[in-house]
């Protein structure tokens, strides 16, 4: 019986490591080894932040539509910050906090608007 010739000690070592390499490059580098998972790891983290800050802003657009559905006071909050309505018998007043711009003199209030400034001077001596 003839027998292979045998390879030397150094060279089975060389072909066991490059074995063992091919063996470790899908599981480190290859599609879906550590790298790709710790990867899909970090772009589900970012994505459950979004879904949480989307969810509060969700939250908040809901009550919302509950509060302008149950009643008319939302309605009228509404209807004054965003835009500006009052009631016939108000007077809308904005104060302005912070230096005034440098330019022409304030404007005189309308004659209607006169009337109702020296009407209310008159009842609050």
């Amino acid at each position: 019986m003839i027998r292979p010739p045998r390879l030397p000690i150094r060279a089975r070592t060389l072909v066991l490591a490059v074995l063992l390499a091919l063996l470790q490059y899908p599981l480190w580098l290859g599609q879906g080894g550590w790298l790709a998972v710790h990867q899909a790891d970090q772009k589900a983290a970012a994505q459950l932040a979004v879904n949480a800050q989307l969810q509060e802003r969700n939250d908040v657009l809901a009550a919302d539509v509950q509060d302008l559905q149950k009643g008319g006071d939302a309605i009228e909050e509404r209807a004054r910050s965003e835009l500006g309505m009052v009631k016939p018998d108000e007077l809308f007043v904005r104060i302005v906090h912070g230096p005034l711009p440098a330019g022409p003199a304030p404007a005189q209030p309308l004659p209607s608007m006169q009337n109702q400034v020296t009407k209310n001077q008159a009842h609050n001596p």
